[in-house]
């Protein structure tokens, strides 16, 4: 819970299914060789939605983005469509076939073609068949339920081992309002998006440009601030539809409503990108640097970035070893003009907060305290610049032997 009083901010069961009108669902139909698990799902909105979508900032792109570019154009969509297994970028034919997806789906469902989101994650560079996708689509439409939103969520997974769902409520004008999300993503994840798919929904009625707005601006402390491994994708996507079914008066505006609106979705978007990095491949501790006291929020947010991403870093949380040197290091080469000369440091777990760092320089801490905060699963590294009045976080995890066995064999 984000907020006290009439408008608080509550952490609610449902998934993207928790909003009034949203069904969900997932099947097999062969993009993976493991017939145990789904791998293609989808999200259907009663009614056509506002609808708004980022993307991976890599030049290389899956075909699959390029189709929703063209369809989002009017800031309208009523379905998303997802497989997992296959990226559908470099593949011969790609864009048509991702044009295909949308047609069938739309036929199954009733729609316009131009109304659905295609997505596909999974391996780049292999050939990919519509034939696949005919074959799941009518088994997955007639699986569309209103509770279907964890078949959804497993749908999309690929080397996660974490499913990543979460929703809340809130009062808005009047009315109660929901906003659900689902997300994958557990390695090729740098800042600027990721091996990392996204999907939101709300109930709330809001413009598309209001919508767009909103999204845009919640990924730049959120999505845009989470590394796993320094390598971003070619297929990272996040979209959120907007159906309006909760009744509120439509924000079309800034205001009140859209801080609320904006507020409740980014504890929806913590929420998932703190699982991202919590499962990111081989991972076994998450990471949360936050940076205070900053002379603006950019500053913060690529100086927490700047450690979050420092392998020597993530190294030495893998190893229990409170090296705060490796840190204040990633500080001093993040690419912003602020001053170090009197930087403190803190680590910070549920076993405790210990203070290792004080104005640039070393201080006597107690190792076996370091240890033990550095052995719990969540972890916090605060840097405090003492040069301003800004903040911002950034999200990441260790990094580990496992990480190099999972992608030594990712694609076999």
């Amino acid at each position: 819970m984000s907020r006290s009083g009439k408008n608080k901010i509550v952490f609610t069961e449902g998934g993207i299914c928790a909003p009034k009108g949203f069904r969900a669902g997932g099947v097999h139909c062969g993009f993976r060789k493991n017939t145990k698990k789904k791998d293609l799902g989808i999200i259907v909105s009663d009614v056509r939605c506002s609808a708004a979508a980022v993307y991976t900032q890599n030049k290389v792109k899956g075909a699959p983005i390029l189709v929703n570019r063209e369809h989002l154009k009017n800031g309208k969509a009523q379905a998303v469509i997802c497989n997992s297994g296959n990226a559908n970028t470099c593949a011969p034919g790609g864009v048509e076939i991702a044009r295909a997806t949308c047609r069938l789906a739309a036929d199954a469902l009733g729609m316009e073609a131009e109304d659905v989101i295609v997505c596909s994650t999974g391996v780049i560079g292999e050939p990919i068949s519509i034939e696949t996708f005919q074959n799941g689509i009518p088994r997955l439409v007639k699986k569309l339920s209103y509770e279907g939103s964890d078949e959804m969520a497993k749908a999309i997974m690929t080397t996660d081992t974490l499913k990543k769902e979460t929703a809340v409520t809130f009062t808005l004008g009047g009315k109660k309002c929901s906003i659900g999300g689902i997300a994958k993503g557990s390695g090729m994840i740098n800042p600027n998006m990721a091996t990392m798919l996204s999907f939101l929904t709300t109930d709330i009625a809001i413009s598309s440009d209001m919508l767009r707005v909103a999204l845009e601006r919640d990924i730049i402390e959120t999505y845009n601030q989470i590394s796993i491994d320094g390598d971003t994708s070619t297929n990272d996507t996040v979209s959120i539809l907007a159906n309006g079914l909760a009744g509120n008066p439509e924000i079309d505006a800034p205001g009140d409503d859209f801080n609320l609106f904006k507020e409740a979705l980014r504890t929806v978007t913590v929420q998932l990108c703190r699982g991202i990095v919590k499962d990111g491949e081989g991972a076994t501790k998450m990471i949360e640097c936050v940076v205070k006291n900053a002379p603006t929020g950019s500053i913060a947010r690529i100086i927490a970035s700047s450690v979050i991403q420092s392998d020597l870093v993530k190294t030495a949380v893998f190893g229990e070893d409170a090296n705060w040197g490796r840190v204040l290091c990633a500080v001093g080469y993040a690419d912003a003009d602020f001053e170090c000369g009197h930087i403190d440091i803190f680590l910070s777990s549920s076993a405790g907060k210990i203070q290792v760092c004080r104005a640039s320089e070393a201080i006597a801490f107690d190792e076996d305290h370091a240890k033990a905060i550095l052995k719990q699963d969540e972890l916090w590294i605060t840097v405090d610049l003492h040069d301003g009045e800004k903040s911002g976080a950034s999200y990441g995890c260790d990094l580990t032997y496992d990480y190099v066995r999972i992608n030594g064999r990712y694609r076999t």
